[in-house]
């Protein structure tokens, strides 16, 4: 799984080392080596497990798809981008932050001698 890039669908074959990678910056953290470059690059579709070859001298519009599953593997990559939020700040979105207060301060007045409530209980 890809840190760098959320949505990849497919991985690719590094030729310096032939392992695979996602994506260039998961070689460039893993190895101490440089990437080598190609133009005849091998993918492995992460649908259907399958390997491919693709030359990119001559890579057209129908070649963004898996040969054997038809999975469109060149996408706009989707990056994790930082976010900051305040938990509980919106109620609709989390009410478990909520609490009345006026509950508590009624049980905090009433003393254990007093029977408020306790003859209707009895009926």
């Amino acid at each position: 799984m890809c840190k760098h890039i959320l949505n990849a669908q497919v991985s690719i074959r590094s030729p310096c080392c032939r392992q695979w990678f996602d994506c260039a910056q998961c070689h460039a953290d893993t190895q101490d080596h440089q990437l080598k470059q190609t133009m005849e690059m091998v993918f492995a579709c992460k649908k259907c497990k399958k390997c491919f070859r693709k030359d990119m001298n001559e890579f057209d519009e129908s070649d963004e798809f898996c040969p054997n599953c038809d999975n469109h593997f060149v996408l706009e990559a989707r990056e994790p981008k930082m976010k900051l939020e305040v938990e509980g700040e919106d109620a609709r979105v989390d009410s478990r932050m909520l609490r009345d207060e006026r509950v508590k301060q009624k049980e905090a007045l009433m003393s254990l001698w007093e029977d408020e409530g306790e003859a209707t209980r009895l009926g």
